[in-house]
């Protein structure tokens, strides 16, 4: 099973983490999975760039990003060239290391 290793995050993930999921789970999914509370306005339906993160290893092993992926990361704060939608970022059999931005386009945390 893939490993996602979460770097550290003031409030998110303040120490970091390591966490196991299933290959064809987002990173959206295995987040929540695990109590790591990541913004997901949309409800994981490609319709936002709340759960935007940045890969930092193992950009390739996720899943293709399709068109509208790529439209809304156009909107994301800090975008990389290694930024995905958590939400569209299928896992494979490879582990990821993945950093959570300090801040996403909403003024506030909606707390799901």
């Amino acid at each position: 099973m893939p490993h996602i290793r979460i770097l550290p995050h003031a409030e998110l993930c303040p120490m970091g983490d390591d966490i196991e999921a299933e290959p064809g789970t987002s990173v959206c999914e295995a987040l929540l999975e695990n109590g790591i509370a990541i913004e997901h306005a949309c409800e994981m339906s490609c319709a936002c760039t709340t759960c935007h993160v940045i890969v930092r290893e193992g950009f390739d092993s996720l899943g293709e990003m399709d068109e509208s992926e790529e439209d809304l990361l156009d909107r994301a704060w800090g975008l990389t060239p290694t930024s995905r939608l958590s939400c569209q970022a299928i896992l494979s059999q490879q582990d990821v290391t993945i950093e959570l931005p300090k801040y996403t386009i909403n003024h506030a945390r909606e707390n799901h």
